[in-house]
């Protein structure tokens, strides 16, 4: 707390209304306090986007198929998907990686963890094993040891996987224990019909596998995917390596939470970006206890939202490292108001 508390000093004395920069300078504080610096750097900056298939896409759930997985994590992993090109905007590194993609990939771009070729269908019975949820969450935390090893001060998560958002609202369901009607969105795109079929294969997951939110691994082995599991996995990386985590979207958002249920702590370490279109998105983030500076109803996945929040953390950077301060102007300091 040392570095959070020499980062709001040196907040405060910049010419300017104390807490006129708002969540960012919240943000800036608790970076500080990761890095145990005041002087907080984020020169180097990697989205990690897992990759994973899931079974329940045979329960109609979607509007395309599997391959489409495999298709767009190549496309990440080369460089020529739309996270690629929001990424090099802002000079941020991306890595993808295969832990469940249902097929081999010929990509050698991709970085292969596969954990599992494809969770199993949840509105049948469990998504994965209990071996399979560990060792996903486990190239997770590893990811994050590597690429800290390696300079990265700050990692976006992002995902690729048709039917994700089947298996996020069946654990944001059980998570935040309201209904599925209210947490299930649709997706990449669904008529009416498909909202309500998708709705009934939430609801029966949850009845078939009968989760607890009291026990989150064991929720995420019953309902998640495999690339879940690993964005789970570099969430307790960030608290356990010291280095800060940025969640995308709902998704994410999801992964952050079942983090946050084994280890409280993760919050410490974990940035919000924005507020996803899905339904889920806002009670995820509020269970976490995180507030998201961007609210514009994205909802693209892959981590292009995640990755939005980087120029505006090296804006607020410009600023807090701006050397316009009260010591060195004739204006007179803000007083705090009680």
């Amino acid at each position: 707390m040392v570095s959070y508390h020499a980062a709001k000093s040196r907040w405060d004395s910049i010419a300017k209304p104390l807490g006129s920069f708002g969540l960012l300078e919240e943000m800036v504080q608790k970076i500080a306090s990761v890095q145990g610096t005041a002087d907080v750097a984020l020169s180097v900056r990697t989205a990690v986007v897992m990759c994973g298939d899931h079974g329940v896409v045979c329960e109609g759930v979607t509007q395309c198929g599997q391959d489409v997985t495999a298709e767009c994590a190549t496309a990440i992993a080369e460089g020529r998907s739309n996270i690629n090109a929001v990424a090099r905007a802002f000079n941020i590194d991306v890595i993808a990686v295969d832990v469940g993609i249902a097929s081999d990939v010929d990509c050698d771009a991709l970085v292969s963890k596969k954990v599992v070729y494809g969770t199993d269908d949840i509105a049948l019975g469990n998504a994965m094993t209990k071996e399979q949820t560990e060792h996903a969450i486990s190239i997770g935390m590893d990811i994050v040891k590597d690429l800290k090893k390696r300079g990265t001060k700050l990692i976006i998560t992002g995902e690729m996987g048709i039917g994700n958002t089947t298996s996020t609202a069946a654990i944001a369901s059980v998570i935040l224990g309201i209904s599925p009607e209210k947490v299930t969105g649709r997706g990449a795109g669904l008529t009416s019909e498909g909202l309500h079929k998708k709705v009934n294969v939430v609801r029966r997951a949850i009845e078939v596998n009968n989760p607890s939110a009291d026990k989150p691994l064991e929720l995420l082995q019953k309902l998640g995917g495999a690339e879940i599991a690993a964005m789970t996995g570099l969430f307790l990386g960030g608290a356990y390596y010291h280095v800060t985590v940025v969640v995308d979207g709902v998704i994410s958002a999801a992964a952050c939470a079942i983090a946050c249920s084994v280890q409280p702590v993760c919050r410490e370490y974990i940035l919000a970006s924005h507020c996803s279109g899905e339904p889920a998105g806002e009670g995820l983030l509020n269970f976490c206890g995180l507030k998201a500076p961007i609210n514009a109803g994205l909802r693209l996945g892959e981590g292009t939202g995640g990755i939005l929040l980087v120029p505006l953390l090296d804006g607020a950077l410009s600023l807090y490292n701006n050397s316009h301060r009260f010591d060195d102007t004739g204006i007179e300091r803000y007083v705090e108001l009680k």
